[in-house]
């Protein structure tokens, strides 16, 4: 039965009451045909003698088998070598062994589980508070001296925060319109309020919408960049040799982010607020044979000035917390490429979480401001 072939390759021979192994019996050799070789070797009767003498190699994998064929015990008679024995030994000693059981979550493992949370949360707040104060100093030397300001860097980060995300912030302001307007325009036909569309789309996007929704898109294309920026230069290495050279990282690489971002924000959500408009007057043309004049002369009645200046606070204020926590993030990554990978993931989340969490504080705080009665 399955006799050794070319090769070396493993084989089995059984007699009346002797099994007897030839080849070797290595997981290169083995992988092509254990199918058949485990068929064999559980048709073997019990009780029967192995001889392994006239194996060639012979590794754990092949000791596993024969360990797995004879029940997880010894065989009753066996012919080996040493180091054939050797290897069974050490196959049978990690077979008894057990996995240990999982430790039950008690109360002092919450506690210790808040309290590193708590820590690493007052760690994040102390080194955000350092941040901010370290970028109020720069902004201080940079009045002082105004050679120093880093106005390329500024000027640089406009283009590639703000300018660059015109197309897809665009594309997806215009398609937001399109749904908000088509939407509203089934619930509003059947009441015969159509006009009110104007009041529904103009707040909802110049207001709210907007802002929101550009903080989004920069927070996870621009915020993930800063910070992903920072980040292989802490892993490169750059940051610790600019400091060795006794120029301050905060003012040649944070600041001109953080500046950058907060100029950029609030003309990407007028642009955004603009291009949500047009796509909310294509839908209204069509769903409600609303005309663009018709549009464009009831948008400035229907939503106050005001709502404009909150759109405009609300996205500098947004790309202000957006810089800072992407630089935050950045400046924490330690050189390896998982902490990259996790502080880039956590930058974009904290990111849209706080952006958020302030639309929120802001909403409340501005609820009689620019809306009409």
């Amino acid at each position: 039965m399955d006799p050794q072939g070319a090769d070396g390759a493993p084989g089995i021979v059984v007699s009346e009451h002797k099994v007897s192994l030839h080849g070797d019996w290595t997981l290169r050799s083995i992988a092509p045909c254990v199918s058949g070789l485990r068929r064999s070797l559980a048709a073997v009767p019990a009780g029967a003698a192995w001889s392994l003498t006239e194996i060639g190699r012979f590794d754990s994998f092949a000791a596993t088998l024969l360990w797995r064929a004879w029940g997880g015990k010894w065989a009753a008679s066996l012919e080996a070598s040493e180091s054939q024995k050797n290897a069974l030994d050490a196959i049978s000693r990690h077979a008894v062994q057990r996995l240990p059981k999982p430790a039950c979550w008690t109360l002092i493992d919450f506690v210790v589980g808040l309290g590193a949370t708590v820590l690493v949360l007052l760690s994040h707040i102390a080194d955000m508070i350092r941040l901010v104060g370290q970028l109020f100093l720069d902004l201080v030397h940079v009045l002082r001296h105004p050679m120093d300001a880093p106005l390329k860097e500024i000027s640089a980060g406009v283009y590639k925060m703000g300018v660059k995300a015109m197309p897809v912030a665009a594309l997806v302001g215009f398609l937001i319109g399109v749904v908000l307007s088509y939407l509203s325009a089934l619930q509003l036909k059947a009441f015969g309020a159509d006009i009110f569309i104007v009041n529904i789309l103009g707040l909802g996007i110049i207001r709210e919408l907007g802002p929101v929704l550009v903080s989004i898109l920069v927070a996870g294309r621009s915020g993930s960049a800063m910070t992903a920026q920072l980040g292989v230069m802490r892993v490169t290495e750059e940051i610790d040799a600019l400091s060795a050279m006794g120029i301050s990282r905060t003012l040649r690489l944070v600041l001109p982010k953080v500046v950058a971002l907060t100029l950029a924000m609030p003309l990407l959500v007028l642009w955004t607020s603009g291009m949500a408009l047009l796509g909310g007057m294509v839908s209204a043309w069509i769903q409600l044979d609303l005309s663009f004049a018709f549009f464009v002369d009831t948008l400035p009645k229907a939503v106050p000035i005001a709502n404009l200046y909150i759109g405009f606070f609300k996205g500098a204020l947004f790309g202000l917390l957006i810089a800072l926590i992407a630089c935050h993030f950045g400046l924490r990554v330690k050189p390896n490429t998982e902490s990259l990978s996790a502080n880039t993931t956590a930058s974009v989340v904290t990111a849209i979480t706080m952006v958020i969490l302030a639309d929120a504080v802001l909403a409340i705080a501005t609820r009689s401001i620019g809306v009409p009665l």
